[in-house]
């Protein structure tokens, strides 16, 4: 007779969830809350996102080709897609591109709206605010700077 308990379905799978994550988000997922202390801080907010980390000085792309106005999609680092907007001949703003309503990557800035193609939410180039959803959060900031003629994380 087995006298030993069974293990439910969630259970096994949160184990092989654990065993194999590699970012600590993944463990939060099974319901167990992380550590705190353990680096997964928050990040200060800007205009009501949290920019992404990610190394200071990277080139993202180069100023002439994000058109006063609108912008461009580019790739990050680690391969993560970023919208950069030309809001001015000066400044730029940048968002992680990942829509928050179901994770599409959004459109290119137009017509002063960043749009996701998948499901048709707007955003605002300048803070990256909701403008239509049904997305009901905005995007994350990127901090991005002007150095010369390239656009670099900050």
């Amino acid at each position: 007779m087995n006298t030993e308990s069974p293990v439910s379905r969630r259970a096994a799978l949160c184990g092989i969830v654990v065993a194999l994550a590699v970012p600590s988000g993944l463990v939060t997922a099974c319901g167990s809350p992380a550590p705190s202390g353990t680096g997964s801080g928050s990040t200060p907010k800007q205009n009501g996102s949290t920019p992404t980390s990610a190394s200071s000085g990277g080139a993202l792309v180069a100023l002439a080709d994000v058109p006063e106005g609108g912008g461009a999609v580019v790739d990050g680092p680690g391969g993560k897609k970023i919208v950069v907007a030309r809001i001015s001949a000066t400044e730029v703003k940048a968002y992680d591109a990942t829509c928050t309503h179901q994770g599409s990557t959004v459109a290119e800035p137009s017509g002063g709206t960043i749009t996701c193609q998948s499901h048709g939410s707007q955003f605002s180039p300048a803070d990256g605010s909701v403008k239509k959803g049904p997305a009901t959060t905005g995007l994350r900031a990127v901090a991005v700077r002007v150095q010369g003629d390239q656009v670099v994380l900050a």
